[in-house]
């Protein structure tokens, strides 16, 4: 069962943004076909393995950073909307093809957003699951949030080439993504190393399945981005208080943060919930990406 469980002051923005009209998992209204909530396109244009970096891993390999653009076939549009998607896999392991970020590349893309799934630096040692490897788990963490960024100052570069609205874009994940967009997310305009300086590592929104806000070296304050969280009360990797407690701390700071809550599920339970997660997303972005005053 999907609920949304909110405590404290969590709870209390909610009704209160609910009372006041502004429920950030509304389905927007308007006749379809309606851009960025209905799917528009019939087909999507993939363009593999873009070079958006290069970075020296932990063990001092200099890794080439590549991702997926996916695009909606046939749009004319100027500029669109953007998300940038990240993967799992404990930080030492998955790919930019995952699964479920595949799936939610292409449908996003049929509902007229720019999408991209990114590979990142991972720990050759075994990630945050090896034992005594607290160290290396980190700096991975770091590193993938330091690549995240890198991407999206990426775009902004190359907006024009790839017709990308540089002030709407969001990032996603799940479990090791979900952390890393949360981290992106949370440090604002933090300083970060990588290529592409000079553009904005900002984004407007993120979306993180089974993820939570781990070591990105800074408070959460009101002007981060607000996030929408999906996570199982049976998560045995990401424990549920986890996620909890990110939201609390965001609310605490005056931003909106939503958790919504699978009873009994464990981690990254996409399939089984898979409407819910695509749905609600799409809600949270289209009001927090302002896309009803976008162009159409």
């Amino acid at each position: 069962m999907r609920r949304r469980l909110l405590t404290g002051a969590a709870l209390s923005l909610l009704i209160a943004l609910v009372a006041a009209g502004c429920d950030p998992l509304l389905t927007p209204d308007g006749p379809a076909p309606l851009r960025f909530r209905d799917q528009v396109f019939t087909s999507v244009t993939k363009t593999s393995n873009i070079v958006y970096g290069h970075a020296v891993d932990q063990d001092g390999v200099n890794q080439t950073l590549t991702l997926d653009l996916y695009q909606p076939t046939g749009d004319t549009l100027a500029t669109r909307p953007a998300i940038v998607w990240v993967h799992g896999g404990s930080f030492t392991g998955g790919t930019k093809t995952s699964g479920e970020l595949v799936d939610e590349a292409n449908t996003f893309a049929k509902e007229g957003y720019v999408n991209v799934s990114i590979n990142y630096r991972l720990d050759s040692a075994g990630g945050c699951t090896a034992p005594n490897n607290q160290a290396r788990c980190l700096v991975a963490i770091t590193q993938a949030e330091q690549d995240a960024k890198t991407a999206v100052r990426f775009l902004r570069e190359q907006a024009a080439n790839f017709r990308i609205d540089p002030d709407r874009i969001a990032i996603g994940g799940s479990s090791a993504g979900a952390i890393t967009a949360l981290n992106v997310a949370y440090t604002h305009e933090n300083s970060s190393p990588g290529e592409h300086q000079g553009f904005s590592s900002s984004v407007r929104a993120a979306q993180s399945l089974s993820g939570a806000e781990l070591a990105s070296g800074g408070a959460i304050d009101a002007a981060d981005a607000p996030a929408v969280l999906f996570h199982g009360t049976a998560d045995d990797l990401v424990a549920y208080a986890l996620a909890q407690g990110t939201v609390q701390r965001a609310t605490d700071a005056g931003l909106l943060a939503v958790l919504v809550t699978f009873d009994g599920a464990g981690h990254v339970p996409y399939t089984a919930n898979r409407q819910t997660i695509l749905d609600d997303t799409r809600n949270f972005f289209y009001w927090q990406l302002d896309l009803k005053n976008a162009p159409q």
